[in-house]
C-alpha cells in the first residue's frame, strides 16, 4: 500500500478537526459582522504552552483573552502550530501583523469524488 506524505495527512487532520469542532451556533464577539473561520499558523512558542500563546496572540487583536477564548475554535499543536478562529476580514489583517504569525488563511471544505461513480470519499 502506498503511504501518503505526512503533509497530506496533516492537512486532512486539520480539515477534519475543523469540520468537527466548528459550530454554526458559535457565539463570539465577531458573530454577525462578516466573520468567517480562518486557520492561523504561528511559530512554535518557546517556554510557553501553545494554547496560551495562541490566546495571547489573538488577544492583541481582539482586545482581551476572554474574547480570544470565545473566537478560537481549535488549537493545532501536533502536525502544525496554530489555531482556527472565527474572525472578520479587518481582524485577519491585524492578526497578520502580530509577532509569530506565519500565515492566516481561510478555512475551506473540500469534497473528494470518485471519478467514475461520483461517490463521495470521506477522510477520517
Amino acid at each position: 500500500m502506498k503511504q501518503l506524505p505526512s503533509i497530506v495527512i496533516a492537512f486532512a487532520l486539520l480539515a477534519a478537526s475543523l469540520l468537527f469542532f466548528a459550530s454554526p451556533s458559535l457565539s463570539t464577539s465577531t458573530a454577525g459582522k462578516g466573520a468567517a473561520v480562518y486557520i492561523v499558523f504561528v511559530d512554535e512558542p518557546v517556554g510557553e504552552e501553545p494554547e496560551a500563546f495562541h490566546i495571547r496572540t489573538l488577544a492583541a487583536v481582539l482586545g482581551s483573552e476572554e474574547a480570544s477564548r470565545r473566537a478560537i475554535l481549535f488549537h493545532y499543536t501536533h502536525a502544525a502550530s496554530g489555531f482556527a478562529a472565527k474572525l472578520t476580514p479587518k481582524q485577519v489583517e491585524e492578526l497578520k501583523k502580530q509577532p509569530g504569525v506565519i500565515q492566516v488563511m481561510p478555512s475551506r471544505t473540500y469534497s473528494i469524488h470518485e471519478p467514475t461513480s461520483g461517490a463521495q470519499v470521506s477522510v477520517m
